[in-house]
């Protein structure tokens, strides 16, 4: 015959359990343990122990049985479960994500991946999510191979960064080709539960574009509208930018190297106007350019979504934007350091020259 296994308990270990028991924040199993103990401390058997909580005496023989052995330890936690084995390979779902591609395709879903590897897709994309993968998104990305890209980079950075005095720096460009487009049929606008709607089809009224001048200073901008964007139209601009800016202010211009900007006209014109200096930024690096931000805010909220039935009323509709960007200009602020902007870039050329030598072995 068994006899159950005899608890004498020090003041402290009575003192614990106690406490165990009562607790509001230790876990309900840990408490009836710890109630198991103590009664069988009083001299209750395993029968009496059950019934007065209520629960089986295989279970209060266990637990008296644990602590008599291991002490406080032996009730905190449950033994090890061996259970069946873990059918997710997450090193191996990792590993075809990363390093191979569906037959016929170029990325995984999924779906796809979960067909493969014989689990469901939501599995898949836990495993995706605990790594940090996305194999449906794709970042571009353009190096600039211009051989004197460090020198107009800390140059065009400096002139943000750390403008001259007595000076206005002003980043200039065209957004050309904007189209005046009109809807086949007028969309809904939004509702409660409903985004607004925009018929897909459209129809062409012609296009302009748009000169701009974004002082770092104060966000504000020197804009107008031409039909066409040759080296006259630029030179136009240039001289209602001259007639816009105080006189007595150095002008330092931020401009791409389109060759509009490079025409032997516009040099002539540049020379007899010695307040003003032109910076052209890297090839290919047109993200240095602080008037594209403009642009984007220009397209995404005016543009994008607008419906114009005519040049001249998409003309009325930029000018008005620019009218009331200027009411209340507001600066992009430039933070990103030349020599930060240097080293992800020399990151960019190592990683680029070592999968193109990989690729030609």
């Amino acid at each position: 015959m068994r006899v159950a296994a005899s608890i004498v308990l020090s003041t402290e270990e009575r003192k614990m359990l106690t406490k165990l028991a009562r607790s509001n924040t230790s876990s309900v199993r840990l408490a009836r343990r710890a109630q198991i103990v103590l009664l069988a401390a009083d001299g209750l058997d395993n029968l009496q122990i059950a019934a007065q909580l209520n629960t089986g005496r295989v279970q209060v023989g266990r637990w008296r049985e644990r602590y008599a052995r291991l002490g406080l330890a032996g009730i905190e936690q449950d033994l090890p479960r061996a259970g069946r084995k873990p059918k997710v390979d997450a090193a191996e779902i990792v590993r075809l994500t990363t390093q191979t591609t569906p037959r016929a395709a170029t990325h995984w879903s999924s779906r796809r991946l979960a067909a493969e590897v014989g689990v469901s897709d939501t599995t898949i994309l836990r495993v995706w999510q605990a790594h940090g993968l996305k194999p449906h998104r794709v970042k571009h990305f353009k190096v600039s191979r211009d051989p004197a890209f460090v020198e107009k980079l800390e140059d065009i950075v400096g002139l943000y960064m750390s403008p001259p005095e007595h000076a206005l720096v002003l980043c200039c460009d065209e957004k050309s080709q904007v189209q005046a487009l009109d809807r086949t049929e007028p969309g809904s606008p939004i509702k409660k539960g409903r985004a607004a709607t925009m018929r897909h089809d459209y129809k062409r009224h012609g296009t302009t574009t748009l000169f701009a001048a974004l002082n770092i200073l104060d966000g504000s901008v020197i804009g107008c509208c031409a039909p066409r964007h040759r080296h006259q139209e630029w030179l136009k601009f240039l001289r209602r930018v001259d007639r816009q800016t105080p006189k007595d202010k150095q002008l330092h211009l931020v401009c791409d190297n389109y060759a509009t900007h490079k025409h032997p006209e516009v040099l002539t014109w540049l020379e007899k106007h010695p307040r003003i200096h032109v910076h052209f930024t890297p090839t290919s690096a047109s993200w240095l350019n602080m008037v594209e931000r403009f642009f984007r805010d220009l397209t995404t909220e005016r543009l994008q979504r607008g419906v114009f039935r005519s040049v001249p009323e998409m003309v009325a509709a930029i000018q008005e934007y620019v009218e009331v960007h200027n009411d209340n200009p507001k600066p992009f602020i430039w933070t990103a350091k030349a020599k930060d902007i240097l080293q992800k870039v020399i990151r960019a050329n190592s990683r680029l020259s070592s999968k193109q030598n990989e690729a030609l072995h």
